[in-house]
């Protein structure tokens, strides 16, 4: 993700029951396009505003207003030409967009003060 997204900043942190490493626009967890989201059930690529992407294949899941996610059986998944769409279109319409040049920042951080007991 990081060689897909260069110039993001890179936003790492603990979400309730997700471990989650977010490609964003900013230092905000709201502006970040695309995350990896890790919980015991295995490993999800994240739209934050997935369900105003474009899906003609029907590859993303959830029900929500606004996130919709693809399940990761390996690295290969985001390979795969449907993934590969759905990131260049989560890419094109980012608010702010992302830098045309230079290397986001890696940012360490937990987002809430009382996690919950893990599974």
């Amino acid at each position: 993700m990081r060689k897909r997204f260069p110039s993001s900043n890179e936003l790492v942190y603990d979400n309730y029951n997700f471990f989650v490493i977010g490609y964003c626009t900013t230092e905000r967890p709201s502006d970040c396009v695309v995350s990896l989201a890790v919980n015991a059930k295995g490993i999800g690529l994240s739209f934050y505003h997935g369900a105003s992407l474009p899906d003609p294949r029907r590859i993303l899941q959830g029900s929500g207003k606004q996130n919709r996610f693809v399940r990761l059986d390996g690295a290969a998944t985001l390979r795969k030409p449907e993934v590969e769409e759905l990131l260049a279109a989560a890419e094109a319409q980012s608010d702010p967009p992302f830098a045309k040049l230079g290397r986001g920042k890696l940012i360490i951080r937990s987002i809430s003060k009382k996690q919950r007991p893990r599974k």
